[in-house]
């Protein structure tokens, strides 16, 4: 004798189980559609997004030694000598000796370097996605977003 195929357990569609779940699935179809459109036109600079980020989190004033840059990333130091290797092939950064203690390095930003990190924030602050809400609706979800974001801050980073 055969059972008959038990469906799977879903979510209440109408209760609170089921409205976080097609919320959840919603905020990644954004995350996802934001996240191509950004590695996109990261490309056309001729960036990957890991460098990309890595030249982001430089501040242009302050020279930053890599394990610094490490911790800002939440990634393995190894990781990083790859990404400012990237950097610095392309002529965005340079490493140089930090005067305070001349044991270390650190990262500078170069003047080519300072323009693409201004192109880089211009990519990653984007809103095209979000032109279809009132100020309202866009402060609403903002301070939505705020109020469930880990700081936002994403986790580890890629070569």
């Amino acid at each position: 004798m055969t059972l008959p195929a038990v469906p799977a357990a879903r979510p209440d569609p109408g209760g609170r189980s089921g409205l976080a779940a097609e919320t959840v699935r919603r905020i990644m179809h954004v995350a996802f559609a934001i996240r191509q459109q950004q590695d996109t036109e990261i490309g056309s600079l001729g960036l990957t997004p890991a460098v990309a980020r890595a030249l982001y989190e430089l501040d242009p004033d302050r020279p930053l030694p890599a394990r610094d840059l490490a911790e800002q990333l939440q990634c393995d130091r190894s990781n990083v000598t790859a990404l400012v290797d990237k950097l610095e092939q392309a002529g965005l950064v340079q490493r140089r000796v930090d005067p305070a203690d001349r044991r270390q390095k650190t990262l500078v930003v170069t003047d080519a370097g300072r323009l693409m990190r201004q192109r880089v924030h211009e990519v990653m602050s984007d809103s095209r996605l979000l032109d279809g809400l009132t100020t309202g609706e866009l402060a609403a979800l903002r301070d939505l977003v705020h109020k469930v974001s880990d700081g936002g801050r994403p986790q580890g980073c890629g070569t």
